[in-house]
């Protein structure tokens, strides 16, 4: 009794220094039960917050897994009924100044639910915190008509499958999103996910989703046409010169190897084409317009809610996109950055976008020396596994340790927290390292090591196993029995 009371102190000083943080779905709750699951996130996790899928149409951080089902709740994936939405209720007195009606959005994958108000009392008698997760997600289901004249249109004029961040009713929309859960709910803030890579990475296959997309880059609309135009970019040239990429990604996937090697012809095309880059940082300050427009109508409503941002896991494994954006501009935006350092599932994607880079603009390098290299433009250690040998070792805590000391160096001491995503259970391909219990508590302790101001578990907890989240939990108790920066 002495050493479970001992532990449970133990427990309780982590928890007042450190967020640990969980991303959850409301299927989860409606599978296992309120009590039972916040029950088993405390005691084998060591969870203090919670970061509960709200508004989301993409199955990455909500719904059941389509195969390796944990050892907890419904042993069947939700393909089969999943939607997507607000999963809370949408109030249409904050939609009044666009015409994307989120009245009209709630989900209804379990009928009236509102799962923050079933969550949050639970929450509150544990005293644990509660943040309403808020995604510009992907799959938007075909009955959901009120983003299509919204959507972004590629170089050919045809409509993609997100809203473009200059439409004004968009703006307004995402504002009225969290200003409406942060006004109707008694949550401690917002975390805002947003994957989405600008026209240059995407045509390049150098963002999260690994695939190269040079023929259907976006956007291309009135609305980003009127807001390059006011930012001095010519728009019918920056046209001209991604259908001049396109052409020459292309010849690279196809082994047309240009008289000067591939390296040269890809600069050789952004020199004629500054266009190109330009447009890309375009939009990149849309989407970082979006983030400060969130941040302020937020505070405009409770001072005291927070607001964070996912940075995705492309930000770690490719110099181009950390080239666009740093950690302070953030920073100045935000209260948190969850900054994902996902290591087990990060030897592969990290594999893939080698290669991809390796198939284009580097196609003359072989791809074990390109790695080298990359591994030294990044501050990557030397015992990271060879590019053959990576999907199936994953990354190691040290990379863990080093990303996450790299941004809270880059958020220069501004009062913005990093909190790093680790990655429990995340799906991976067949020959790609499965996640044992000692993985899962060598991540978390190296986040903790570096310095961070807590963890978020990610991607949900319906794919982890009592496993992995216990490792973490222990985790979580030794850091706090030793002395940490």
């Amino acid at each position: 009794m002495k050493m479970m009371n001992q532990e449970r102190k133990t427990v309780e000083k982590i928890k007042a220094q450190k967020v640990i943080g969980i991303q959850i779905g409301a299927e989860s709750f409606m599978d296992e039960g309120v009590e039972q699951v916040l029950d088993i996130l405390q005691e084998k996790g060591a969870v203090n917050t919670l970061y509960v899928s709200t508004f989301t149409y993409d199955r990455g951080i909500h719904g059941r897994p389509g195969r390796n089902f944990p050892d907890h709740g419904i042993r069947k994936p939700d393909t089969d009924r999943y939607h997507g939405g607000n999963y809370a209720t949408p109030h249409a007195e904050f939609y009044k100044n666009t015409r994307i009606k989120g009245e009209r959005l709630k989900a209804p994958d379990f009928g009236n639910v509102d799962i923050l108000k079933e969550v949050i009392p639970a929450a509150r008698r544990r005293r644990m915190k509660v943040y309403a997760s808020v995604q510009d997600g992907f799959n938007y289901p075909e009955d959901v008509t009120d983003f299509r004249e919204f959507y972004e249109e590629n170089l050919d004029g045809r409509k993609g499958g997100a809203m473009c961040f200059y439409a004004p009713d968009v703006r307004e929309f995402w504002k009225a999103v969290c200003v409406d859960l942060c006004t109707s709910y008694d949550i401690d803030g917002v975390l805002l996910f947003n994957e989405r890579g600008g026209p240059f990475l995407n045509a390049l296959g150098a963002s999260h989703n690994q695939s190269i997309q040079s023929s259907q880059v976006t956007c291309f609309c009135e609305h980003h046409q009127k807001a390059a135009e006011a930012n001095g970019i010519d728009f019918e040239r920056a046209k001209e010169g991604y259908r001049k990429l396109d052409a020459f990604v292309q010849d690279s996937l196809g082994n047309n190897r240009p008289a000067d090697g591939y390296y040269v012809a890809f600069e050789r095309l952004m020199f004629a084409y500054p266009e190109v880059y330009a447009l890309n940082r375009l939009f990149d300050l849309g989407k970082s317009r979006i983030l400060a427009d969130v941040y302020e109508a937020v505070k405009g409503v409770k001072k005291n809610q927070q607001v964070g941002f996912h940075i995705e896991h492309v930000n770690s494994f490719n110099p181009f996109y950390r080239a666009t954006r740093g950690y302070a501009d953030m920073a100045k935006i935000a209260d948190f950055l969850k900054v994902v350092v996902y290591n087990n599932c990060g030897g592969e994607r990290y594999a893939g976008f080698v290669r991809n880079a390796g198939s284009i603009i580097f196609r003359d390098v072989p791809h074990e020396e390109l790695m080298r290299f990359n591994n030294y433009l990044l501050g990557y250690a030397e015992k990271e596994a060879s590019i053959n040998e990576l999907a199936a070792a994953g990354l190691s805590p040290d990379y863990v340790y080093r990303e996450t000391r790299r941004a809270l160096e880059g958020v220069q001491g501004q009062r913005c927290d990093v909190l790093p995503g680790i990655d429990i259970n995340i799906p991976t391909g067949r020959n790609s390292r499965v996640q044992s219990p000692e993985d899962a508590y060598e991540a978390t302790l190296a986040a903790l090591k570096a310095g961070a101001q807590g963890v978020i578990l990610s991607r949900k907890y319906s794919e982890m196993t009592l496993a992995n989240l216990e490792a973490v939990g222990r985790a979580v108790r030794d850091a706090a029995s030793r002395p940490l920066p």
